[in-house]
């Protein structure tokens, strides 16, 4: 489904949907209220969502589905994308966006759906792993690293970073990192809301930040770390919502 409240960019988003092969336009909407009304008579695998809408904002509008299907949120308005993050949306499309941008967006909707069915029933294998998954009171990883597997504590975790085909996990309680042959992407959907993409090679425990300075986040005093260009809007909506003065 796509939701938006202007009439041109609704269009692209139609256009968009059309170019991905594995999507099919379930219906098209110019407002929340109007989409609501569609999905009380019948139901959708995702949503293509403005954020920023009359009457009933994207936002509100996701959080008042009893069982919201997956969420795309589209806006021209950078500072809701850690609102967005947290209403778990799979991707936060920041306009004007094109074709590549949205086709990242469709791939992301088409893991998570193809993530767990088969068949469609869940093998025992799929089943278990479910169950874990949504044990959020759980806070380990296991990381491959040498010739060993290893147990690690998520809240032990200070920062990761990118090493061309391997990630270095950086530790509070080691003073050497894990190497783990191991993507960014599989990586960022695995760690919880309290961290953070800042950069192409970085990702870090927002709670372990000591100091922002300029284009760099400040870990202690041998550690800066840059943000990316990419990353700054989306970094800065996360201070905004931290940030007390003037």
């Amino acid at each position: 489904m796509a939701i938006d409240d202007e009439p041109l960019a609704l269009q692209q988003i139609v256009a968009y949907i059309g170019k991905v092969p594995f999507l099919e336009l379930a219906a098209q909407c110019q407002s929340a209220v109007e989409a609501k009304a569609f999905l009380e008579q019948d139901t959708v695998d995702a949503i293509f969502c403005d954020i920023n809408m009359p009457d009933l904002n994207g936002m509100d509008f996701v959080k008042s589905l009893a069982t919201p299907p997956l969420v795309v949120f589209t806006t021209a308005y950078s500072e809701y994308a850690v609102e967005g993050f947290r209403v778990n949306a799979v991707d936060y499309l920041l306009k004007p966006f094109g074709l590549q941008d949205f086709q990242r967006a469709a791939n992301r909707l088409k893991e998570r759906m193809e993530g767990s069915v088969v068949g469609g029933s869940l093998t025992a294998g799929q089943s278990v792993a479910l169950q874990f998954a949504a044990d959020t009171s759980d806070d380990t990883i296991f990381l491959k690293t040498e010739y060993r597997i290893v147990k690690v504590s998520i809240s032990d975790i200070r920062y990761v970073e990118a090493m061309s085909e391997y990630l270095k996990v950086h530790l509070v309680s080691e003073p050497k990192p894990i190497i783990t042959l191991l993507s960014m992407k599989k990586m960022e959907e695995r760690l919880p809301a309290n961290f953070m993409r800042i950069h192409r090679s970085y990702i870090v425990n927002l709670k372990m930040i000591q100091e922002v300075n300029k284009n760099r986040i400040i870990m202690d005093a041998d550690t800066y770390l840059p943000i990316g260009d990419m990353y700054k809007d989306t970094f800065q909506a996360y201070l905004d919502t931290k940030f007390l003065g003037k």
